[in-house]
């Protein structure tokens, strides 16, 4: 039995310091372990080799500053999580190792009115799938990582209302799943997974505090304050989408009048375009057109940018954050829509939060939430499991990063 302060527990807290340093990083050379963690050199050097000997990390020859060095990751073989991603039309799942390597991934389409049952079916036999296309033992399984679209509550983990998936409100998401994989499965909302995603990974990476705005049916923001993603008390933090811009504006399914969502939401947006454009319209093709040249969607588009720029500047006058990355269809629209949302906060902000902010798309695309999902689920891995060699827990949070 280790007492705290001897020598015994110092060094085991050493070894954890090391891991979760290469978890955050994915992977560091030695050198960088040292200036992660403050321990000396020789002592990295020696906790690397045991930890090699142990098979807990992979030591490769790598380059840094054009000098030799080796970069240290975790094993490839030590375990596998999972990422899954419900959408308003999608389902996606991938599977990574704790290595940060994406093994196997896969989209399909899902039918926004299917029961909860029959999502739930879907997402077992897609992750059944991949799990045997990769050829790893379902042992192997250290946890999963479950987006939706709409916010969960916090302390019992029932979603909450949402228009996306009416048949779903009042359902446990992540029960339903860690009954039917047998293993621990952790949700967030989509926007938070989306922004967790960037944080590590993407546009988003080395930034402590930006937001993440997902335009997509809704509209939704993933709020990362000092490094973590900040959720409320209640689970419903960032529902950007419902700051008011217009009180006596359109309806909103939220009960409201001129909600941001009912001017930059898909569902409200296409409309605008269909007697001139066919009712088989979707964002992304709104998107297409603009890049291409057609007058109407670029003109639609940058309406949408100056109405997310008002509530993004509101977001910087309450926040202050230094960095907005936007995901969805929306993103792929480039200047044409983030110069209209640089734009509005010029306009509407403080000028000191203004000149602050940053705002890029998202490097991540369509896969930000379902890798925001990954890196979930490698976070609520303790690091005393793979020293242990025993199974995955829920202890210490570490942020991962995949690449």
């Amino acid at each position: 039995m280790e007492t705290p302060g001897s020598q015994s527990s110092l060094h085991r807290a050493n070894l954890e310091r090391v891991v979760r340093a290469v978890r955050l990083a994915g992977s560091l050379t030695q050198a960088e372990i040292a200036r992660t963690t403050g321990l000396s050199a020789a002592t990295v050097s020696n906790i690397v080799r045991e930890l090699k000997d142990g098979g807990t990390v992979e030591v490769t020859p790598t380059s840094a500053g054009g000098r030799r060095a080796r970069s240290v990751s975790l094993s490839g073989d030590a375990g596998i999580v999972i990422g899954v991603d419900f959408g308003h039309t999608h389902l996606r799942v991938a599977v990574g190792n704790l290595a940060h390597q994406v093994l196997a991934e896969e989209s399909e389409p899902l039918d926004v009115d299917a029961s909860s049952t029959q999502g739930f079916d879907r997402a077992e036999q897609l992750v059944t799938r991949l799990i045997e296309a990769t050829g790893v033992d379902r042992s192997k399984i250290a946890g999963v990582g479950l987006g939706v679209p709409g916010p969960i509550d916090v302390e019992s983990g029932t979603l909450g209302s949402t228009a996306i998936l009416p048949g779903w409100t009042g359902t446990k998401p992540a029960e339903e799943l860690r009954g039917r994989l047998g293993v621990p499965v952790h949700v967030d909302n989509d926007a938070n997974l989306g922004a967790l995603g960037e944080m590590v990974w993407g546009s988003g990476r080395g930034v402590r505090d930006l937001a993440y705005i997902k335009v997509a049916s809704g509209v939704g923001a993933g709020l990362v304050i000092s490094g973590k993603i900040y959720r409320g008390p209640g689970g419903t933090a960032g529902e950007i989408g419902h700051i008011t811009l217009d009180e006596s504006g359109p309806v909103c399914r939220c009960g409201n009048r001129g909600c941001l969502e009912t001017f930059a939401a898909a569902r409200y947006v296409l409309p605008l375009l269909q007697s001139s454009h066919g009712t088989d319209l979707t964002m992304e093709g709104v998107v297409r057109l603009a890049r291409d040249g057609d007058p109407g969607c670029r003109r639609v588009i940058a309406d949408v940018g100056r109405h997310i720029g008002s509530g993004v500047a509101n977001l910087c006058n309450l926040l202050n954050p230094s960095r907005v990355v936007l995901g969805g269809d929306l993103a792929e629209a480039g200047e044409l829509v983030l110069g209209p949302i640089r734009e509005s906060v010029g306009r509407y902000a403080i000028p000191s939060a203004a000149r602050q902010l940053s705002v890029l798309p998202g490097a991540l695309g369509g896969r930000a939430e379902v890798l925001g999902a990954l890196a979930l689920a490698l976070s609520e891995m303790g690091d005393s499991t793979l020293l242990d060699g025993t199974a995955p827990g829920a202890l210490q949070a570490v942020t991962p990063a995949f690449t």
